[in-house]
């Protein structure tokens, strides 16, 4: 397993955790969204800064479909 993946998973399953949302459903709507690989490719910048940087992110791509930075 590459590291991108554990770090995808990590923050799948932390987002959802933090969120109160069951990790299936959050999937679901990054897939009806297109943004699962958009976030994946991501890793570079997400592993590097607080997790929370990367909820913002995500939650913007999600809003938006561009990324905050």
């Amino acid at each position: 397993m590459t590291d991108e993946l554990k770090f995808f998973i990590l923050l799948l399953e932390k987002y959802a955790y933090d969120k109160n949302i069951p990790t299936a459903d959050v999937l679901r709507e990054w897939e009806e969204k297109n943004l699962v690989q958009e976030i994946y490719d991501y890793y570079e910048v997400y592993h590097t800064e607080r997790i929370e940087n990367a909820y913002e992110d995500v939650e913007h791509l999600m809003k938006t479909g561009k990324h905050l930075w």
